[in-house]
């Protein structure tokens, strides 16, 4: 796709750092977000909406007060393997393992991934790492109450957000993970095993392609990199020293039409890919489908769609994060809800601008995958 991409420089890789490997916790976080965007997940309604209905009044209300953390952005707390300082990058066996090393991050690499969704128009740039927490309260109170106070809670105690977390991890493996995990992780598994028989017998390009049509390996003037196609742009090393050299790779039964890559600076990047592909619904009506095609043929629209789709923003959010002028985001934002692709709500002093994604899924879902992915 002529868009943009994110890049994995590997060159000088040891093969054997290129691991397949399941985690519990990223498979959680996913499997958080499908249920708080059933949307997404046209595939897992019956799941979301029995796990919802059996959840306990007070989980679900501790869920809702943390769920940007995997709605806005799929923060990198989830996949804390990947940023330990002299850790091996592998995943932990159980849950209570991978637990175990979110308690090992440091403490500002565990604040920054929390503050992915208040800078995440600068992710890849250790932005969340350097942002003054005046800044970051600002932002998350564009988000909403729930963020604020979240964000406020994490600069005065880390430790106690830390913990706080990991019961509500606990809390929800007991609730439903336990048992969501011995039904889908003999799959991950055998999905693992075969990605690294494949890796072993065919090499790296034939294997990246049975992990995604939208992950490719580029070889070209000395250079070797493994290339992610997403409406993004970012580009990171699987050879920095501080958590060792490597890339690792993490199968989801949760995670379609989502292909997500850690490439925060300092991490150990990771591919989480999805493991099977739902059909969407058929498309919108032909009188809509014009319209809808017109509004959605401008790149920048495309780009915006793909924020829209993760979370609500407001204009002066969009316009930041896209380096033009509110003024020209309002008229964007004009023509996608002319198209009656976007919905809009007010919360106190700020308009928050969504993406309609059961709209969007009527197109087809070439463009949902696109710009969820």
């Amino acid at each position: 796709m002529g868009y943009v991409s994110v890049t994995i420089d590997i060159t000088g890789l040891p093969p054997e750092r290129i691991v397949f490997d399941i985690s519990p916790l990223a498979e959680l976080g996913v499997a958080l977000h499908a249920l708080a965007e059933p949307g997404h997940h046209p595939g897992l309604h019956g799941w979301a909406t029995a796990t919802a209905a059996g959840l306990k009044p007070d989980l679900a209300d501790r869920l809702h007060e943390a769920d940007f953390l995997w709605t806005t952005t799929f923060s990198d707390a989830l996949m804390p393997f990947a940023g330990i300082r002299g850790g091996d990058g592998r995943t932990g066996a159980t849950l209570a393992e991978e637990l175990d090393l979110l308690d090992r991050l440091d403490e500002d690499r565990f604040v920054a991934s929390a503050l992915e969704f208040t800078c995440s128009t600068s992710y890849g740039t250790d932005c969340a790492g350097t942002v003054r927490a005046d800044r970051a309260l600002e932002l998350a109170a564009s988000r909403g109450p729930r963020q604020a106070d979240f964000t406020r809670r994490l600069l005065a105690d880390p430790g106690g957000v830390r913990a706080w977390l990991r019961r509500l991890f606990e809390d929800c493996d007991e609730a439903f993970f336990a048992d969501t995990w011995r039904r889908v992780q003999p799959g991950l598994a055998a999905d693992a095993r075969h990605k690294t028989e494949l890796l072993r017998r065919k090499g790296l390009r034939e294997t990246l392609h049975a992990v995604s049509a939208a992950v490719t390996l580029r070889e070209e003037g000395g250079a070797t990199r493994i290339e992610v196609d997403k409406l993004m742009s970012g580009r990171t090393s699987a050879m920095d020293p501080a958590v060792g050299a490597g890339v690792s790779f993490v199968p989801s039964s949760f995670g379609w039409p989502h292909l997500m890559v850690l490439h925060a600076p300092g991490w150990r990047p990771v591919v989480h890919y999805p493991v099977g592909a739902p059909e969407l619904p058929g498309p919108a009506s032909v009188e809509l489908l014009q319209l809808r095609m017109e509004a959605l043929a401008h790149p920048l629209r495309m780009r915006l769609c793909r924020q829209l789709a993760r979370a609500a923003y407001t204009t002066g959010e969009l316009a930041e994060t896209h380096g033009i002028t509110s003024p020209e985001v309002s008229r964007h934002l004009a023509v996608l809800k002319k198209a009656q692709l976007t919905t809009t709500r007010r919360r106190g002093r700020y308009v928050l601008h969504q993406l309609d994604v059961a709209a969007v899924a009527r197109i087809g879902g070439d463009f949902l995958e696109t710009v969820l992915r």
